[in-house]
């Protein structure tokens, strides 16, 4: 009898152990046939900025990890939220990835009381992807050495000062900027990361504050001048470029960028699940990661519920210099 006890409970162990090594045989209900169709990852910013790298750097590891397709879907407009009532729009099966950034979501949360949607409200975060600073970039004229310089060249130039945006985490990033340094600044909008950069390069604008993915390439091949670092140190692409404190600018204070996936609320747990840990294992991997590194971001992967908190707490921040800063948009 106690040999049939141990045979039994042989049995269960290696039957948990079996279930342990292979979660996809433990699912039912909901998850247990997701993904059934392809995923789509849709993007608020045209091909070549940050959310799109990201997009195309993590969507074939997560196609390999899930088993279907990913398609990386790029629709423009209004700051990156028409690709967010967009996913709203989509049913809540976890076949629709919002790939979203701080900008368009954070941000526009504490900006726009009217906005059709809400970070952690209609939408269900799943996980940070990537971080990464700002860069005060300018335009690459000797007149445009320092921080500094290009103060007193927008002051005395206030028609030739003109910064490009594509989202509400430029332009209040550019606005806090004018703000603590008395610099004229007039916004032009733009699609991606990239137009922004190249519109400096090209001298349609003078300065901005880009992602480091979209100037650090530029800045290391003299077509502009990183000036400064949006955060509190420097970075490993720009090892001569100051932050803004060691700049003189230690009260311009620019939040840390992010970039991560959501799907609409709603969404079954079970399959929410799933996803969360598909997309942390993906930018665990250590060739994504590598790939990550190389378009000068910080590969992230942390769970649902950190992100969750880390977007709740952005809000209230930014609610915060908005009012303190009595900026005002439309």
């Amino acid at each position: 009898m106690r040999s049939l006890r141990i045979i039994r409970l042989s049995a269960f162990i290696l039957l948990v152990l079996a279930t342990i090594s292979n979660p996809a045989r433990s699912q039912s209900g909901p998850a247990a046939n997701y993904p059934n169709k392809p995923v789509h990852f849709i993007l608020g910013f045209a091909a070549g900025g940050g959310n799109d790298l990201v997009a195309r750097i993590v969507g074939p590891k997560l196609s390999e990890i899930l088993g279907q397709p990913v398609i990386v879907e790029n629709r423009t407009g209004a700051g990156g939220r028409l690709a967010i009532d967009y996913v709203q729009g989509q049913p809540a099966d976890g076949h629709t990835v919002a790939i979203g950034a701080i900008g368009q979501l954070a941000v526009a949360t504490a900006i726009y009381p009217k906005l059709s949607f809400h970070p952690t409200r209609t939408l269900m975060p799943i996980s940070m992807l990537v971080s990464y600073p700002l860069v005060l970039v300018a335009q690459a004229d000797d007149r445009l050495k320092s921080v500094k310089d290009l103060i007193a060249y927008g002051k005395a130039n206030p028609d030739k000062s003109n910064y490009p945006t594509t989202s509400p985490t430029f332009t209040i990033s550019s606005e806090l900027f004018k703000l603590k340094t008395g610099m004229p600044g007039q916004a032009i909008p733009y699609r991606s990361t990239n137009e922004m950069v190249l519109s400096v390069v090209g001298g349609q604008t003078l300065f901005g504050f880009p992602d480091s993915a979209a100037a650090a390439a530029m800045a290391r091949a003299g077509k502009l001048r990183a000036l400064a670092i949006g955060g509190p140190v420097r970075i490993p692409e720009l090892p001569d470029t100051p932050s803004l404190s060691e700049a003189g600018l230690g009260d311009v204070e620019l939040k840390t960028q992010w970039i991560g996936a959501f799907v609409v609320a709603g969404t079954p747990a079970p399959i929410a699940r799933k996803l969360e840990v598909a997309f942390r294992q993906a930018v665990a991997d250590p060739a994504v990661r590598e790939r990550i590194r190389g378009v000068t971001y910080f590969p992230e992967g942390g769970t649902a519920e950190e992100f969750r908190a880390r977007i709740d707490s952005d809000i209230k921040i930014f609610s915060g210099v908005v009012k303190e800063a009595n900026l005002k948009f439309e």
